[in-house]
């Protein structure tokens, strides 16, 4: 007990430390920190799992909080970036083989590469020869590098809900290869429903998890190729391609009357404005997302946590509500649309969830 204890207070001194290190910008100190706890006996995949990972972890919250700015943020994740390059080449030579080919990419439009790469390093450790492709990558690249390579399985990162149409095409087509597909990410769901509807043929919440799934078993060959509409039969109603498709429209007829109902807004400032209409083409983003879904749940977390970062950046966030009339208006004749505005509505105001009465109405 006592051992375990000490174990643990030594990982926080080495968490904070490392957090210190990032925060400020120092790859060095770092680094320095990484390699003592190799030193000190730390497994690699420790020190991955339980040192870089909830540092991360850190930067990201600190973000959302804005005690961090996005140039804080972007250089600690380069930090911990080129710290794993450092650490994987100091023990590649020493890592058992023979376990399998896997490669590991980002679905297109996704940019968070770090929790990928650490999928990477952990399955090399353990042994697979894995072929990461890094950030954004176009699916016909992926296909052509898996026929080229021939992959017993693929991992595919995705964080960011709006990318999950693209994820499901990319997991349909990587299985049309006769290639399983295993998803992790934050825009899969804190529980991988949305891996689940989207077809994937395993989900896992983080590296070792993914890592430990893949010990465990290895993942059945897709039995037949699809399509996505195959799994996501409420696509037919073509909601989901007309928001996509007036994006550009519905921003701007939101920006054109958000002045008239929100009259704080006619003081802003050029640059206000213009994260305002960043905020709002997020809003349509997210809306079409969860249309593709069909999870309201998906549209009125956004909401929420929109809000939160709103009210952490001195924003009131009882903006979103007009803005979320206006876009139920220009959205008066898609009754999915409106069930999702509705929701998240009475989400932010506190006035209870969707009843079938508004359903109906809607």
């Amino acid at each position: 007990m006592t051992n375990t204890m000490t174990a643990a207070a030594s990982d926080a001194r080495r968490v904070g430390q490392l957090w210190e290190a990032v925060s400020a910008g120092d790859e060095r100190a770092a680094t320095d920190v990484l390699f003592d706890a190799l030193g000190d006996g730390m497994p690699a995949e420790k020190v991955l799992l339980d040192l870089i990972a909830p540092v991360q972890r850190t930067v990201g919250e600190e973000w959302a909080a804005n005690r961090m700015s996005v140039t804080q943020e972007h250089a600690a994740t380069a930090i911990n970036d080129r710290a794993i390059a450092a650490l994987s080449h100091q023990w590649s030579a020493h890592v058992p083989s023979g376990r399998g080919r896997m490669t590991v990419a980002c679905t297109d439009g996704e940019w968070h590469g770090l929790p990928a790469r650490l999928l990477a390093e952990v399955c090399k450790l353990r042994g697979w020869t894995v072929d990461y492709l890094g950030v954004q990558v176009p699916t016909h690249h992926l296909i052509a590098h898996i026929h080229q390579t021939g992959p017993d399985v693929v991992a595919l990162s995705c964080s960011i809900a709006t990318r999950l149409p693209t994820a499901h095409a990319a997991i349909t087509a990587v299985q049309a290869t006769g290639t399983p597909v295993l998803v992790g990410g934050a825009a899969f769901g804190a529980h991988g429903q949305y891996a689940r509807r989207l077809g994937a043929d395993a989900w896992a919440p983080d590296a070792r998890s993914a890592a430990d799934r893949l010990d465990r078993e290895i993942l059945p060959r897709p039995a037949a190729a699809h399509q996505p509409i195959d799994d996501l039969p409420h696509l037919s109603d073509q909601e989901y391609t007309m928001v996509t498709r007036t994006r550009t429209e519905l921003v701007r007829a939101t920006m054109g009357t958000l002045g008239e109902r929100f009259p704080a807004m006619r003081d802003y400032t050029p640059a206000q404005r213009a994260h305002t209409a960043e905020d709002l083409a997020h809003i349509v983003d997210f809306l079409a997302a969860a249309l593709y879904i069909d999870d309201p749940q998906l549209f009125t977390d956004f909401l929420g946590w929109t809000a939160g970062i709103l009210t952490a950046r001195h924003v009131p966030a009882h903006s979103l509500i007009p803005a979320l009339d206006i876009l139920g208006e220009e959205l008066r004749d898609f009754p999915r649309s409106l069930h999702l505005i509705q929701r998240a509505t009475n989400h932010l105001t506190g006035t209870g969830p969707v009843t079938a009465t508004d359903r109906t109405t809607a």
